[in-house]
């Protein structure tokens, strides 16, 4: 067994010796050894006892095979902490900007000792006079910018069809953009502080804002939304799978298969190229060569979120996440949104343009938080 799987073993057992099970982890179970991985096109298929591939014929089934994708996730990214790194926020106000509507504030919080992230904390102002006593709170994830980082989606930097965390302020919501590790201002040392890749560093930066957002008098309670584009995509994606207090996801151009990544060319997965970067998961570019042996790819990360609110958007020209490999993940996924009675609840969206994420589209993301959340 790799060192990883033991770590994952190792928190598992904290889970259940301890009784944390209200958090991030909820119903995560002990994982599967290292063994073959099952299909990633059939999702409905678990392995037995005796490490057989067996149908899943009911929820319950499906939980094992959650369990084996969690693990799998966890052998490539590390493993997720636990309560050791769950210390204090110490939340700090740094900036305020009146925004109209809204009051934007510039501020950072400590997600583990050793480590503060800089964020932005969008209040619409009815919550502040106490007009209104509650609204529910969005993570709005940024993309790929190492200029100005979360400033992207607050409408700072100046660049088009990124500012969600703004427009969703305007519509009442409380929203938080923390900056991804290792882009922009923040570049946390993740090897110092104990992180096998920035993908999980960021999830954990992710799970610790929601945690903010739970201590926010005027937050509603109940479960929060997540939207991201292109970096932001996937990493709202990652996070939802980990925390299920995220009752909505919206997705842009942030996935396909890892197996038609940039049309399956082997040169993005040389080390520091693509998903290898540090800033992602390094343990990736053992895999170049042999992309099907991955232990988890979005199909199985997908089904994990059922039966939730979730919403891909996919334009026809990406030129990074291709549009037909989305349709082949939303096909297996959908399987087990049917086995949760919510088949309509994983929605597919194909804009006819390239990487972006156009007002239309943002639009749809907006009303699927309006019908989820509020």
């Amino acid at each position: 067994m790799s060192n990883a799987l033991r770590n994952v073993w190792a928190l598992a057992l904290i889970v259940l010796s301890t009784g944390f099970l209200a958090g991030p982890l909820a119903g995560f179970e002990p994982p599967a050894t290292a063994q073959k991985r099952l299909p990633r096109e059939n999702l409905l298929v678990y392995r037995g006892p005796d490490g057989a591939p067996l149908p899943v014929k009911s929820v319950e089934d499906w939980q094992k095979r959650r369990a084996e994708i969690l693990a799998g996730m966890q052998a490539v990214m590390g493993a997720l902490p636990g309560e050791a790194k769950r210390c204090p926020l110490e939340m700090q106000v740094d900036e305020e900007f009146d925004a109209g509507t809204y009051v934007r504030r510039l501020i950072s919080y400590q997600s583990e000792p050793g480590s503060r992230v800089p964020a932005y904390l969008l209040i619409p102002k009815a919550l502040l006079k106490g007009e209104q006593k509650t609204a529910p709170g969005v993570l709005c994830l940024h993309g790929t910018d190492n200029v100005t980082g979360h400033g992207t989606v607050v409408g700072v930097g100046g660049k088009p069809n990124r500012q969600y965390a703004s427009e969703l302020a305007e519509r009442g919501y409380v929203t938080l953009a923390p900056n991804y590790p290792l882009l922009a201002k923040y570049q946390p040392d993740i090897h110092q502080l104990g992180w096998e890749s920035g993908t999980l560093k960021a999830v954990w930066d992710n799970i610790r804002g929601l945690d903010l957002l739970e201590s926010l008098p005027y937050v509603q309670r109940g479960g929060f939304g997540a939207i991201g584009h292109s970096l932001g995509g996937h990493n709202a994606v990652y996070t939802s799978v980990f925390d299920p207090r995220i009752k909505a996801v919206a997705s842009s151009c942030g996935l396909d298969s890892f197996l038609d990544y940039y049309g399956g060319d082997e040169k993005v997965w040389l080390p520091e190229k693509g998903w290898t970067q540090t800033r992602y998961m390094p343990k990736l570019r053992d895999y170049r060569g042999r992309l099907a042996e991955i232990p988890f790819d979005f199909h199985e990360l997908v089904g994990t979120l059922a039966p939730r609110q979730v919403l891909i958007i996919a334009p026809l020209q990406d030129h990074n996440f291709k549009a037909d490999s989305v349709d082949r993940i939303a096909k297996a996924a959908r399987e087990v949104f049917a086995l949760h009675g919510k088949p309509d609840a994983l929605h597919i969206e194909h804009p006819d343009c390239a990487h972006d994420f156009p007002p239309e589209m943002r639009e749809k993301a907006y009303v699927l938080f309006d019908k989820t959340l509020r």
